[in-house]
């Protein structure tokens, strides 16, 4: 990008992958002049679940760049290389990233740019003279003409855990927490995703050390696997997205909820190396351990160090209660509209629902070339919205949109299959 001149040509607030591939992507357009603000410090990414071993769900080709740009600098191979480990991870034979290892490369990235500015808190958004001030909790101004939000998706906590007390955590605090969490009788882990999972195998890993109890409750009638089948990553495609952003509304949010173990299921082999570890433990005496499944969270108290978990098991349509020391929700995330947003929701368009209304080209002002949104859309764009493999593409697509013409090619047509009649 030029050197940043005001007004710019766009902000974009907050730094996530997603956002991050954008700074990645436009830093060699001249024609394009923009900064990024983050208030943390430095880049982190789902720091507090680095558990040993743990790695993406997506394949390297799934970087910030390589999807729109094989030739970027920015590449998750040019990082390998720089690093001294791209042979290892060729004899490696494993096209999985460490999360660890994403997670610096994302560092090592964001170093060599100069549009990030960490440590920059936004306060406030307002509309001026046809351009956007983005005012910060220090006192600076941004004027820019387009704003892309990569502000994520903060941790969901169920209503009936919230205001609980005691030392209950959400799992993206998890390995903070780790030490102390091992120290109790006993461990519930509420959820049924990846997180969920890799933090099971890591607690019975070392139950018999520590002796606690453990439990894994899932409202799931089973615990679900990623469905990874090539014929289904085709839903990431752009004919997809095409298909499925001109569907009607409530077909879409009926969509919405059915596909969650789409991008939400364990990962197959983790599964089967949990079934293989409680067999191994069980040889030695039962394992003090309990896996609830169709067990939906209705209830939680908290006294004298104790978490009472009022529960129904939803097929037998029964109730029964689980009391606990440790609490442990690994409950995803939820995105909520940014607070600073507040003062220009007039230009901003809402669904049926009271979402944000994200047009096909991932804008949400009632310009519809003004805001553009990083993920938060998988109840217009699907399953592409928070996948990994589909942040070059969407950035390719906003790019075109933030300059009147295409500098990075986007894909058309990638599927086999015919997605509408």
């Amino acid at each position: 990008m030029s050197t940043p001149r005001e007004p710019l040509d766009f902000i974009g607030i907050g730094l996530g992958p997603f956002n991050l591939g954008l700074a990645c992507l436009t830093e060699p357009i001249d024609e394009l002049n923009g900064v990024f603000l983050e208030s943390k410090p430095d880049f982190e990414w789902h720091s507090g679940m680095f558990l040993e071993g743990a790695h993406l769900q997506t394949p390297f080709l799934s970087d910030l760049v390589t999807l729109a740009d094989p030739t970027s600098p920015y590449s998750f191979l040019n990082y390998l290389k720089e690093s001294g480990r791209l042979y290892s991870f060729y004899i490696r034979e494993n096209f999985y990233p460490l999360r660890t290892e994403y997670n610096d490369y994302c560092r090592w990235a964001a170093a060599k740019l100069s549009s990030i500015r960490f440590s920059t808190t936004v306060s406030r958004v307002e509309y001026e003279d046809e351009v956007y001030v983005v005012h910060t909790t220090a006192g600076e101004r941004f004027r820019a003409r387009r704003l892309v939000l990569g502000t994520g998706t903060p941790p969901y906590i169920p209503e009936t855990c919230q205001d609980l007390g005691g030392d209950l955590l959400h799992n993206s605090r998890y390995l903070d927490h780790k030490e102390a969490l091992q120290q109790k009788e006993s461990i519930t882990l509420v959820g049924s995703g990846q997180s969920a999972a890799e933090i099971y195998y890591d607690l019975l890993s070392e139950i018999d050390v520590h002796g606690y109890r453990l439990n894994w409750v899932t409202r799931s009638p089973r615990f679900f696997p990623l469905e990874y089948t090539k014929l289904t990553l085709e839903m990431t495609s752009p004919e997809y997205i095409d298909y499925f952003h001109a569907l009607p509304e409530p077909t879409r949010y009926r969509l919405e909820s059915e596909q969650k173990g789409l991008f939400k299921g364990i990962d197959g082999d983790l599964i089967n190396e949990i079934f293989d570890l409680l067999y191994q433990k069980n040889l030695k005496g039962p394992v003090p351990t309990r896996l609830l499944t169709n067990s939906a969270l209705k209830s939680a108290g908290y006294e004298d160090g104790t978490y009472t978990l009022g529960l129904r098991q939803e097929e037998q349509g029964k109730d029964f209660e689980l009391r606990t020391e440790g609490l442990i929700l690994a409950t995803g995330y939820k995105y909520a509209a940014p607070e600073f947003l507040e003062p220009v929701g007039d230009r901003i368009r809402l669904d049926g629902q009271g979402r944000f209304d994200v047009a096909r080209n991932y804008s949400i002002d009632t310009a519809g070339r003004e805001i553009f949104l990083q993920n938060a859309g998988v109840h217009t764009h699907s399953i592409t919205s928070p996948d990994l493999g589909m942040g070059a593409y969407r950035n390719a697509y906003i790019i075109g949109e933030l300059l009147g013409s295409e500098y990075y090619p986007v894909e058309k047509s990638i599927a086999f299959q015919e997605f509408s009649a």
